[in-house]
């Protein structure tokens, strides 16, 4: 027995050495490329017009439109050999959305059922089908067959071609919007029973996937008209205009992989997929943007095809319009797909959130700085930290702990040598307003001791091996096993474990963070769980791989809701994601490098994010892995400040390195940068609530807001927050300069000094220590809370500075959004949202709330201590308050309270109206 311990010991060891070792250079050869992956391999060979399918049958049932796919001249085929129809539903949708289904016939008895993800997509969304009454038939072009059209939107058509199959969105004139099928590259590899001699297993290195049913992989052509780039598919850290993977002058590019894996040190501008996966990606140009969605849970491949990738093709497509044409490979699943007309880039993303669900609105302390390190060592450490962060006036709102915080890499539990007094030394930070988060992993130690592994064992709650035995793996504690999180009563199951009874030591003021839920397994294939490993009702682990992580995110949340009865919002941050994650917390990118191109891969991918619904992410500020210079952990802070999740982060290996640990000018610099962020909580805030209503992100694309703007297009360096403030990062040693494009038909106003640019031109602008170039667009009303507190709960009271940026009409316009920053009672109207115009010289505060029972169980008794006037030519000395009738001061004034130095500005001093009040100020 001492003897089979001490050999598991050993082989753990030489597991976690192994896989640390990784750290120090990401291993290509440890994950499949496309010639390594069967299924990606076969779809790449396949040429235009490969397909041979022809819709018949074509009816309206239910609603739908149906359709019966079967290969051309399928009559001459053998009888012995008999055609299995593909089941074809096309559905409209509310908003001009259209889905698309295809599966396969179950009255010919398939050898199992294929998954089709669940608990993705909203119940609200099934309830704005529009119910299909006919369909009209029309000969298109030169085709011998007719078509089948039915209406979509005002405006629009849906349109499925009988012969050759293809599916399309077209707009009444006959513009082609988005496309599948246009190539003939789609194909359904049907499931089948095993022929005598067939091998259908799949090897990659040592390990062995018995792929039972055998291949069953879908792939298909998506076109998009009127395209100059697409953009989303996430993860990867590559630029956020996707660039082509195949074609004339592409030289073995792989495609972009959609697969959830651990992948420590990951590669800038790679196309290797990382922790998430979501297959949504849209479409740009001037004209228009659109959307395309596969809902399917299993390994993906996505190619860009560059032009003239289909130069040999006898297939002719419409000419006038630019186009983007994309294949899209999958190893199992439906084809369950959506396309999005828009016609603009908020269109799509709201879109999209119909499907999906909206983004969450967190609680207000986590939108604010989060400190983190793998791993503060003890309750004294933490209490240093915490200390020092006040010594130097610098504030924070969470202080994490990883791993190492356990008894053993046992979740939910304390090691009570380092953390013996953790609901004490939570309640110490909670007394300044502070929060604290702790990690809980999937995996569980198998320990006999451990109540938990116990607990799951006895009920059978793993998920299992290919045999049927519960699947074991290995991580951090070693032996781990994985909750099945496809089982709705397992999710349940884990969602109690949060409740203050259950995890010992947990506080109100404590939240959750799920790491390595892709899952990682060190010793899986790919340093992942085994594709044929089996979940809740026969479910193999190649068919929902890439929303395990989801699953995990959903329950943890659920359990912190649960926790506090219904009432409190939940926090948890996950690594892995999938579509629909935006529903239950944030996300970050992983572990990135202290370098400089990782700070500026962080950019597109934060963005990229954003695009496909999940607004609340932010990468490590100063990497994981490595110890960054002073200047690149500066920046990154000035740029991290901008983050919708700003937080840092480091793992154990490196130095310490809060931000009072690097002189007293590097010390100045970082506390700069963090105040800003919290200066502009009130706005950050208000930008998250129309995340949660409308999908629309924090951190945008400039495109987003500049749609015409050509010059906007591939611009990955500078980001909007919100519609009001333009950000460019600086992300080389040493510059002196910087070159800025601000977008056009606009004048910017710079953040640091208040002077006004011209939009349209690109400038090439001095980099200063201080900060990074930030601008506020003309035409804009940002509010901020100017007082620097120990934490964001500590400024609840204090008053606002409303910064009016004047466009060339003298006119601008903003909003603020105020609740509780923690219930739920928002969603029953308990909040202030206020609107601000300035015109014809007067600033008026209205209410946007709409009238109902819970609009009066809010309430603020913050006023507005300074108007911040830019653009504004000096002349008028008063401005009138009314209705009080009261006139106040219009002089020079600081730009920023609590700085050494700062520019005067025009400023009505000490309007002292409140922020819950109808009110007007005009200028005399």
């Amino acid at each position: 027995m001492r003897n089979a311990y001490l050999y598991h010991l050993l082989y753990l060891h030489l597991v976690l050495v192994t896989h640390l070792s990784s750290v120090s250079s990401w291993k290509r050869d440890e994950f499949r490329n496309c010639n390594q992956t069967p299924f990606c391999k076969q779809a790449r060979s396949r040429k235009p017009g490969s397909c041979t399918l022809i819709a018949t049958d074509v009816t309206i049932a239910d609603g739908d439109l149906k359709a019966k796919l079967i290969p051309k001249n399928s009559e001459f085929k053998e009888k012995q050999d008999p055609v299995k129809p593909l089941i074809l539903t096309l559905s409209v949708y509310q908003d001009g959305i259209l889905r698309l289904h295809i599966n396969e016939d179950p009255s010919f008895d398939p050898p199992k059922k294929r998954f089709e993800v669940p608990d993705v997509i909203v119940p609200e969304f099934v309830d704005k089908k529009l119910w299909l009454q006919r369909l009209s038939e029309e000969v298109i072009g030169g085709d011998s067959a007719p078509s089948s059209v039915v209406y979509l939107l005002d405006g629009y058509d849906a349109v499925i071609r009988h012969d050759p199959f293809e599916v399309y969105v077209r707009e009444k004139g006959g513009k082609l919007v988005v496309s599948l099928n246009s190539h003939g590259l789609f194909d359904f590899e049907q499931l089948r029973l095993k022929k005598e001699g067939e091998d259908w297993e799949e090897r990659f290195r040592s390990h062995t996937d018995t792929r039972p049913y055998g291949p069953q992989s879908i792939s298909f052509d998506v076109s998009f008209y009127g395209a100059d780039f697409v953009y989303g598919v996430p993860e990867h850290a590559t630029s956020l205009a996707l660039k082509p993977t195949r074609g004339p002058g592409v030289e073995e590019s792989e495609p972009y992989r959609l697969f959830n894996l651990d992948v420590f040190e990951y590669l800038h501008d790679s196309p290797f997929g990382i922790y998430g996966s979501i297959p949504f990606m849209i479409s740009h140009g001037k004209r228009r943007t659109t959307g395309f969605f596969w809902l399917n849970a299993a390994e993906m491949q996505i190619d860009v095809l560059g032009t003239g990738w289909d130069a040999d093709s006898s297939i002719a497509l419409p000419s006038d319009q630019n186009r983007i044409d994309t294949l899209w490979m999958s190893e199992a699943g439906v084809v369950d797909a959506f396309f999005f007309v828009g016609p603009g880039p908020k269109d799509v993303v709201r879109q999209y959130i119909s499907v999906t669900g909206a983004p969450a609105l967190p609680q207000y302390f986590a939108t604010a700085y989060h400190q983190c390190r793998w791993n503060y060592r003890d309750e004294e450490d933490v209490e240093q930290v915490d200390s020092k962060f006040d010594e130097h006036d610098i504030p924070y709102d969470v202080l994490w702990l990883d791993i190492e915080h356990t008894e053993g890499k046992k979740y939910f539990t304390w090691d009570r040598v380092l953390f013996p007094n953790p609901e004490e030394m939570q309640k110490k930070l909670a007394a300044k307003g502070r929060h604290m988060v702790t990690i809980v992993d999937p995996h569980i130690k198998r320990d006999e001791s451990f109540y938990l592994h116990k607990e799951a064992t006895q009920k059978g709650y793993y998920v299992k091996d290919a045999t049927g035995k519960d699947y074991d793996g290995w991580c951090w504690p070693g032996s781990s096993s994985y909750p099945d999180m496809l089982n709705p009563e397992i999710r349940s199951w884990w969602a109690d474990k949060f409740s203050y009874q259950n995890y010992i030591g947990s506080t109100p003021s404590l939240y959750i963070w799920n790491d390595m839920n892709e899952p990682s397994v060190f010793n899986g294939p790919e340093v992942t769980m085994p594709r044929d490993a089996l979940h809740y009702g026969g479910v193999e682990h190649r068919e929902l791989h890439n929303a395990y992580g989801y699953y995990f995110h959903m329950a943890t949340a659920d359990g912190l809701v649960k926790r506090g009865d219904g009432k409190d919002r939940p926090f948890v941050l996950s690594r892995a994601f999938f579509p629909g994650s935006q529903r239950y917390g944030a996300i970050w990118t992983g572990d990135n490098t202290a370098e400089w191109e990782h700070l500026r891969v962080s950019v597109p991918m934060i963005i990229a994010l954003g695009l496909t619904g999940i607004t609340f992410s932010g990468a490590d500020v100063g990497g994981f892995f490595g110890n960054p210079e002073p200047e690149l952990l500066v920046r990154w802070y000035q740029l991290g400040a901008y983050y919708p999740f700003f937080r840092a982060h480091a793992h154990h290996d490196t130095k310490r390195r809060e931000p009072w640990l690097f002189g007293e000018r590097n010390t100045e610099l970082m506390r700069e940068a963090i105040h800003i962020r919290y200066m502009l909580l009130p706005y950050f805030y208000t930008l998250f609530r129309e995340a949660n209503t409308s999908g629309v992100p924090i951190m945008r694309p400039l495109w987003m807001e500049f749609p015409a703007d050509e010059a906007t297009f591939t611009n990955d360096e500078a980001f909007m927050v919100g519609s009001s403030l333009l950000v460019q990062g600086i992300f080389t040693v040493r510059a002196k300069h910087t070159s800025v494009y601000l977008p056009s038909g606009q004048l910017w106003y710079y953040l640091s000094s208040g002077t006004s640019y011209k939009g349209g031109a690109t400038y090439k602008m001095e980099v200063l220590e201080e900060s990074i170039p930030a601008f506020q667009r003309a035409g804009t009303i940002v509010p901020r809370k100017d007082r620097f507190r120990r934490s964001s709960s500590q400024m609840a009271n204090d008053p606002y500075t409303l910064v009016i940026a004047l466009n060339s009409t003298q006119e601008a316009e903003g909003e603020l959004y105020i609740d509780d920053g923690k219930s739920f009672e928002f969603a029953q109207g308990a909040y202030i949202h206020r609107r601000f115009v300035f015109s014809d010289m007067k600033l008026t505060s209205s209410n946007m709330a709409p009238s109902g029972p819970g609009q009066n169980r809010f309430s603020s008794d913050c006023i507005v201590e300074r108007i911040i006037l830019l653009g504004y030519s000096p002349g008028s000395k008063s401005a009138l308050i009314e209705p009080e009738n009261r006139k106040v001061e219009i002089e020079l004034g600081p730009l920023y309270l609590q700085r050494a130095s700062s520019p005067s500005v025009l400023t009505i001093r000490k309007p002292n109206v409140r922020i819950s009040d109808d009110w007007w100020i005009k200028v005399l």
